[in-house]
């Protein structure tokens, strides 16, 4: 490998502000408040707020246990040394595998909803503007989160704490609004079941908004492939894991409870994503040009959450190339800003290549929805890895420091909690309220399917050519000695 190879990527460039806020903004708070959440509204109506307070305390299960794999494991691989670390080498490299290709398809799936955001706020103002014409704003998208990662994670890391910021203040400060608005119509009711929507009375409405809500806390782990180029990565790492998780979560439950009450909680299962009963609608309706800022707010979202995960998965990517699981090129590092330069080159022609092919294809809403429901089924489907994999690297490597509590009860209970939101993401009818998906969306299944099939291949013939590669991706590389510089390296080579 050559010397920027060795070097690896920039030591202690980061602090916990802007991991905390690569979590934040891969959770994308205000595109969820706006987008995500309200999916959850058909089920369970007024009582909306209950089902999030809900979701939160289930995705702190898991948030937990990814808290206490980063502070014990810092790794760029992160959750594909969590699972080599706690249960198998083996299994570590398939969570690797899918984990790495799902986040490079965040990316274009922001830069869609980007696209349709914007255009279709556009046309609905000047009628002049094609409805159609999304794909300049995605490409747009593009090159700005291309730009952000090349020149290294400090501005990548910085670019997003500033995003992430503007959007958490827009909407917390149009739910206080609300919320003095909404005067004497504030009840804490919406946390009890009494305002469930119609057919789903009751706790099993609840159960049912609470589950499709959980997508919306997907990219709390984020942070943790920043943890070698981050200060004090340990002690970093858990806190911004936990603090993204319980922030961004109490955030949902104070945004959901403020629109809840001004809107009307007994009319509430009529609100969804657009329209005059939706986030910009009301904004629209009742606030004059502040609804500017929450369609902002939005836009930002995308973009924000675009650029966590493009370092999510650059820097995933890096961790299997160093090992050579993955072709070498993608730990190819840019020999001043040390950033996986190749791996955002490959990561922006991936996006390009999805936004154009898949929106121009199908449509962008329906390439949004194809490219959704791969990505959270991946994704929960690590959750539950990580979980089992925190139990177990506690219980064989780490017995002394062994909880029961927080090393085996809350890895079960995060199992249990994400197994209904990934059955209702791949549209599995195992609930009532789960809808069977239809096509192209029903095509995702397959999509995974192939591609964790190529992986399996992928396994067994390094298994067989070179087995000390799949066991290097239990390896914290933050352990071993310093690096040499690059100068040093060549020097060497010389």
């Amino acid at each position: 490998m050559s010397g920027d190879e060795v070097a690896g990527l920039r030591r202690d460039a980061i602090g916990l502000r802007e991991v905390l806020f690569q979590s934040i903004t891969a959770m994308a708070p205000a595109a969820a408040v706006a987008a995500s959440i309200p999916s959850g509204v058909a089920f369970a109506g007024g009582s909306l707020p209950l089902a999030v307070l809900i979701a939160l305390v289930a995705c702190l299960f898991t948030a937990s246990c990814v808290a206490e794999m980063a502070r014990e494991l810092p790794a760029a691989g992160s959750v594909s040394t969590y699972a080599a670390q706690g249960l198998h080498p083996t299994v570590g490299f398939l969570v690797g595998w899918g984990y790495v290709f799902v986040e490079a398809l965040v990316p274009p799936l922001l830069l869609l909803q980007l696209g349709f955001t914007t255009a279709g706020t556009l046309h609905q103002e000047w009628s002049s503007y094609p409805a159609d014409l999304w794909w300049p704003w995605a490409l747009a998208g593009a090159a700005i989160i291309a730009t952000a990662g090349y020149f290294g994670v400090r501005a990548s890391a910085r670019f997003g704490t500033v995003l992430g910021i503007f959007e958490v203040l827009v909407l917390l400060v149009f739910a206080v609004w609300l919320i003095a608005k909404a005067g004497g119509d504030n009840t804490l009711t919406v946390f009890g079941t009494s305002h469930t929507a119609d057919g789903y009375e009751g706790i099993s409405g609840v159960f049912a908004g609470s589950v499709y809500t959980v997508l919306a806390f997907a990219g709390f782990e984020a942070a943790a492939p920043l943890a070698e180029e981050t200060r004090n990565p340990r002690r970093t790492m858990h806190r911004a894991v936990l603090g993204a998780a319980l922030g961004i979560g109490l955030f949902y439950v104070v945004t959901t409870y403020a629109m809840t009450v001004y809107f009307g909680p007994d009319r509430f299962a009529e609100f969804g994503a657009s329209g005059a009963a939706s986030w910009e609608g009301v904004a629209r309706a009742s606030f004059g040009l502040f609804w500017v800022l929450v369609f902002l707010a939005v836009v930002n979202s995308t973009i924000a959450n675009a650029n966590a995960c493009a370092n999510v998965s650059t820097r995933t990517a890096f961790a299997l190339a160093r090992i050579r699981v993955l072709p070498r090129y993608f730990a190819v590092l840019h020999p001043k800003y040390r950033s996986p330069v190749t791996g955002i080159v490959v990561q922006t022609v991936v996006a390009v290549g999805a936004v154009l092919g898949l929106g121009l294809g199908y449509d962008p809403v329906t390439a949004f929805l194809l490219l959704a429901t791969v990505i959270v089924t991946v994704v929960i489907g690590v959750y539950i890895v990580v979980n089992v994999a925190c139990a177990g690297y506690f219980l064989r490597r780490r017995r002394e420091l062994f909880r029961p509590l927080r090393h085996l009860l809350l890895p079960l209970l995060g199992i249990v909690a994400f197994v209904p939101a990934l059955l209702t993401a791949a549209g599995l009818p195992v609930f009532d309220f789960v809808t069977e998906l239809t096509a192209p969306v029903s095509y995702a299944g397959p999509i995974v399917g192939v591609w964790l099939a190529a992986g399996v291949v992928v396994l067994l013939v390094l298994m067989r050519r070179h087995p000390e590669r799949i066991a290097e991706t239990a390896r914290v590389h933050l352990d071993d000695p310093s690096p040499a510089s690059p100068s040093q390296n060549g020097a060497a080579q010389a």
